[in-house]
């Protein structure tokens, strides 16, 4: 049974951009931005785009 294509590794894969952030990437975007402080809650945090 061959393996579907989908699921080859490409070069493509690893040079494209997520645009969905960990939570510890939302947080110090957002430090550096000047919307969030150290102490405040991490859930709930307000939507944020990757930098470009």
């Amino acid at each position: 049974m061959s393996q579907h294509p989908s699921f080859k590794a490409g070069s493509s894969s690893s040079k494209k951009r997520r645009n969905v952030l960990k939570r510890f990437e939302r947080v110090s975007l957002l430090e550096k931005r000047g919307q969030w402080k150290e102490g405040e809650r991490v859930t709930g945090l307000v939507k944020t785009k990757p930098e470009e």
